[in-house]
């Protein structure tokens, strides 16, 4: 079977041995489609991984063969979620999932840039969806990453008529601001990059350029009766994006730390004392929220809106992976989407 694997600072596409069920548990699975994450561009760039390794794990795909208690069956399209976090543990109990150990060893394998992929029977049980008709392999592959952002706004713990800023508007970025929307906020938006903040107001988000700092600080005041927004979530990778948190967040307000930066600055201790501000992280979804953004996506609560998910992605080839991650990388694409089977 052809996989995507990095070898020497490259995508190569290269045959691999076919897995086979050989009697476990769970579903050898055809890839139709998997969309390219940001985490996947960070393992990347930083050599994170080993040479030989699949990246991917938005995965859209068809069971060829299965073994399982579940009512899936060959045939069905369904679409899953990478790591299962154990239910049991002290990190689990505390909501904090995606520290789990567990969670953290759970994968689909090779990866999601691959012809075939296992998925065990705990994926099928816990975080697998049949795919209903009417939406698209693109759309659906936003299932995982939606509900990464769903986590992240369920641990803010917003009151009804807050507001929220996201700041990056990049794929992850626009949809934080649907989740946002779609769960009934008001949201506002900045980027430095003109077609990214076109986009959002587009899309109903209310997005500005946010190159001059206190411009954008004095619009988002006097939308806020002059308080600032209630939450700020962090989807830029950019270290100067602390300071647009810090200026526009409201006193008493919560940043959601949503990507790494360059640099690992952290934020001032002073401005979190003096303004009892909230700093807290967020990074993968539990099977709940897993259940949210799968509903939201198949029930229209996302695209109700106007919004239409789809419209955010390229689609590649599998033979053309490294210029997706080129493009990527360049910010000449929101999001790539890696078609593998028809």
């Amino acid at each position: 079977m052809k996989t995507a694997q990095v070898y020497q600072d490259k995508i190569i596409i290269k045959d691999a041995e076919d897995i086979k069920l050989e009697g476990r548990k769970g579903a050898i699975v055809r890839v139709l489609g998997c969309g390219l994450c940001g985490s996947d561009i960070v393992k990347f760039k930083h050599k994170i991984v080993h040479d030989g390794a699949v990246l991917g794990h938005e995965i859209v795909a068809e069971i060829l063969e299965i073994n399982s208690d579940t009512d899936f069956k060959a045939g069905d399209k369904i679409v899953t979620s990478h790591h299962i976090p154990c239910g049991e543990c002290n990190y689990c109990r505390h909501g904090n999932v995606s520290m789990c150990l567990h969670f953290k060893q759970t994968n689909i394998f090779p990866g999601g840039f691959s012809e075939k992929v296992f998925v065990s029977e705990e994926h099928l049980k816990k975080v697998a969806y049949r795919v209903p008709a009417g939406i698209s392999d693109e759309e659906i592959s936003f299932y995982e990453p939606l509900g990464c952002c769903i986590r992240a706004i369920k641990r803010c713990n917003l009151q009804k008529g807050d507001t929220a800023l996201v700041v990056g508007l990049g794929s992850i970025g626009l949809l934080m601001g649907e989740a946002l929307k779609a769960l009934g906020y008001k949201v506002f938006g900045c980027d430095l990059i003109p077609d990214r903040i076109a986009l959002a107001n587009k899309m109903g988000i209310q997005a500005f350029n946010s190159r001059n700092l206190d411009e954008f600080d004095t619009i988002i005041k006097d939308r806020t009766q002059d308080y600032g927004v209630d939450a700020v979530f962090m989807t830029s990778g950019a270290d100067k994006a602390i300071e647009t948190a810090l200026k526009t967040v409201r006193q008493g307000g919560k940043i959601l730390v949503f990507s790494s930066t360059p640099n690992n600055n952290g934020y001032p201790n002073n401005e979190i004392y003096y303004k009892e501000l909230t700093v807290m992280g967020s990074y993968s979804p539990s099977p709940a929220d897993l259940k949210d953004s799968f509903n939201l996506l198949t029930s229209g609560g996302v695209n109700s809106r106007g919004v239409n998910v789809k419209g955010l992605t390229t689609v590649y080839p599998l033979e053309d992976i490294q210029q997706a991650f080129d493009d990527t990388i360049s910010n000449k694409i929101f999001k790539a989407y890696i078609q593998i089977s028809e």
